[in-house]
């Protein structure tokens, strides 16, 4: 089963894609169940609730789903919690040693846009660059866990991240910050899906990603420093974890930061894929000095 958000900004439509009864997948609509995929949503039972109305035949296809823009999977998360330098080879490419503990930081939350949307390049950026994520949508209101297995049952799902950086604005300068370099416009794109927990194993899934069809990155989570339920337990020592919260988990090598491959250009195409998660696609554009960000359909 996989949850996502079908429509225009604003306007999405939550629906949910499975196979029928003859095992042809197809795209239901959500909305005798739920009008809204967010922290309130999972926290009720929603996801159990959608799995019962499909296998009840409870749904309704949604007709043209084909043809809407594809949104988060999620209406706004409450917090973007991120880890960084969580492969050891990307810690090595960014000049660090691999982390003894986990390296956190957070996204605001308005960063977050389709996984097919047009994605603007700041008016004065000069080192733009992708990271492919796996990322995790908290369930339940989680805080002071008291063990890693009690932190995996927090865990509502999984989707693909983008967690676009801006390198010369995030890193040590004239004034580099991490939150400056990781809060630009439109810089976390999310989904095309939601997949509950109870349907992946997040522990050994292939991220890739490509620029203008060129490959850049390929890895596996089986490769994380630190893998999910450390994170979660780990955050809920220092923070309340809360049902709509993503956390992303880190990138793999194969960035610009690298110094192997430029930095992204306007006109340029990236694409990102997980295992069992689907398939992102931004087309990126130089943003004006008034911050115009258009949008792919």
């Amino acid at each position: 089963m996989k949850i996502a958000r079908l429509g225009e900004p604003g306007q999405e439509i939550p629906v949910v894609i499975a196979a029928d009864a003859a095992g042809v997948e197809r795209t239901f609509d959500a909305r005798p169940v739920t009008t809204r995929i967010d922290g309130g949503f999972l926290a009720g039972g929603g996801i159990a609730a959608l799995g019962d109305a499909v296998a009840r035949g409870d749904l309704p296809e949604l007709a043209g789903a084909g043809a809407l823009r594809i949104g988060s999977p999620l209406d706004r998360p409450n917090n973007v919690v991120c880890i960084g330098m969580n492969y050891a080879a990307h810690a090595t490419e960014s000049g660090a040693l691999p982390p003894t503990i986990p390296v956190v930081f957070l996204k605001p939350n308005n960063t977050v846009a389709g996984p097919f949307d047009d994605s603007p390049i700041p008016p004065l950026s000069a080192k733009y660059d992708w990271e492919v994520e796996l990322g995790v949508v908290i369930g339940r209101e989680a805080s002071y866990l008291g063990s890693v297995e009690e932190a995996a049952g927090a865990v509502a799902g999984y989707l693909i991240a983008n967690d676009l950086s801006e390198r010369e604005y995030q890193l040590p300068g004239a004034a580099g910050q991490w939150t400056k370099g990781k809060s630009l416009p439109k810089s976390t794109p999310l989904g095309p899906w939601l997949v509950p927990a109870a349907e992946l194993d997040a522990n050994k899934l292939r991220l890739r990603s490509w620029v203008n069809g060129a490959p850049r990155q390929d890895s596996s989570t089986a490769d994380l420093i630190f893998d999910v339920p450390t994170l979660v337990h780990h955050l809920s020592q220092y923070m309340v974890l809360e049902p709509g919260d993503v956390i992303l988990t880190g990138t793999p090598e194969g960035v610009a930061l690298s110094g192997r491959f430029p930095y992204l250009q306007d006109g340029d195409v990236v694409e990102l894929e997980i295992t069992g998660l689907g398939r992102q696609r931004q087309k990126f554009f130089r943003a004006g000095p008034t911050g115009t960000t258009r949008q792919e359909a």
